[in-house]
C-alpha cells in the first residue's frame, strides 16, 4: 500500500513540477462538500481521473512581459478526467507568451465518491480559484476586473456555470468570501453548454448522473441562464465537431444577442473536437490570434 501510494504521489508531482508554484485552494479540514474521506491521486496517461486535493496551479510570465491581465484555464475531460497537460499547462504557457498570467485548476470530479453533492464539486472549486485569484491580485501584479476564464468541452460548460449563476457554493466564512467570483470575460472553445437535446450525453451524465431531475438539466443548460450581466465571451467551435454539437455554441451566442452581452461567435468548417494548442488545420489555428485580438480590442489587454 504504501509503495502504491508513493506511486500516486510521483504522479501528482509530475503536473505540479510544470508550473512556477502551486496551492490548495481550501484550508486543511474546511474543504465544503466533502464526507472528509482520504482520496488518492489517480493519475494516468496525463489524464488525472481522481483528485485527492484540488490545486491551482501557477504561471507567470516575465515581469517585464506581465500585463495585469489573468486567466483560470479550467481541463476538459468531460466531467470523467482531467486532461491537464495538454488542456490546461501547455495552454498556460502560451498566455504568457501574451503577457497574460495563467492558473491551471485542478477540480474536483463529479464522480468522487468524498462529493456529497456531486455535481457542486467542480462548481465550488472553480468559484474559489476565482476568489483566490482576486484575492491575491495585488501581490500577483494583477488586475482584478482582469481576471478571465477559459473552458473547452466540458471545462467549457464548468466555466460557463460560474459566469451565468450567481448561487454561491463556496463560502465557509473566511476571508475569501467576499471576493467576486464570476469572471471580466470568458473563452470558450468547443463548449459544452446545453444538457438538453444538443448536448454531450457523456458530459450530462457525468456531471448530473444518469437519473437526473428536468430541473437540474434546466438550471445547468447555460443558455437558459445568460443575462445581461454575463461577462463578455468569445466562443470557438468547429463545424465538423461530432462530439460536441456546434449548436451548443451557437444557443450561447444567441442568448448574449438576447441580452446585449458582447462577444464573438467563430465556427471553422474543420477542426473536429480538437482545437486546442495544436491543429491540424491552419485555419483552425488562428483561434488563439483572433482570441488575443479580441481581448485587445475589448481593452482586456493593454
Amino acid at each position: 500500500m504504501k509503495k502504491r501510494i508513493f506511486f500516486y504521489s510521483v504522479l501528482l508531482m509530475s503536473c505540479i513540477i510544470y508550473a512556477q508554484d502551486s496551492m490548495n485552494l481550501w484550508p486543511k479540514g474546511n474543504m465544503p462538500n466533502s464526507k472528509k474521506i482520504s482520496l488518492e491521486h489517480i493519475e494516468e496517461h496525463e489524464r488525472i481521473t481522481q483528485i485527492s486535493e484540488p490545486k491551482l496551479l501557477m504561471f507567470f510570465p516575465p515581469k517585464e512581459e506581465q500585463n495585469g491581465t489573468s486567466i483560470l484555464i479550467l481541463p476538459s475531460g468531460g466531467y470523467q478526467k482531467l486532461t491537464y497537460n495538454l488542456g490546461g499547462i501547455q495552454l498556460a504557457k502560451w498566455y504568457n507568451t501574451q503577457g497574460i498570467t495563467a492558473f491551471v485548476l485542478l477540480y474536483r470530479l463529479p464522480n468522487s465518491p468524498d462529493l456529497i453533492v456531486s455535481e457542486q464539486g467542480p462548481v465550488q472549486d472553480a468559484q474559489r480559484a476565482m476568489k483566490i485569484i482576486r484575492h491575491n491580485a495585488k501581490a500577483w501584479n494583477l488586475d482584478k476586473d482582469k481576471v478571465g476564464i477559459y473552458g473547452a468541452s466540458a471545462g467549457g460548460h464548468l466555466a460557463s456555470t460560474i459566469a451565468t449563476h450567481i448561487t454561491d457554493f463556496s463560502m465557509i466564512g473566511d476571508d475569501l468570501d467576499n471576493e467576486r467570483f464570476i469572471p471580466n470575460f470568458m473563452v470558450l472553445v468547443s463548449p459544452v453548454i446545453s444538457l438538453g437535446k444538443f448536448t454531450h450525453e457523456g458530459s450530462k451524465t457525468n456531471f448530473l448522473g444518469k437519473h437526473c431531475s428536468w430541473e437540474n438539466i434546466h438550471y445547468y443548460s447555460n443558455e437558459h441562464q445568460v443575462t445581461a450581466n454575463t461577462p463578455p465571451t468569445i466562443l470557438f467551435h468547429a463545424q465538423n465537431d461530432e462530439t460536441v454539437n456546434p449548436m451548443n455554441s451557437i444557443l450561447f451566442y444567441e442568448a448574449m444577442l438576447k441580452h446585449n452581452v458582447k462577444g464573438s461567435l467563430h465556427i471553422f468548417p474543420k477542426g473536429e473536437h480538437k482545437i486546442g494548442i495544436y491543429n491540424a488545420s491552419d485555419l483552425t489555428d488562428e483561434w488563439k490570434t483572433i482570441s488575443t485580438k479580441w481581448l485587445k480590442e475589448m481593452e482586456f489587454i493593454k
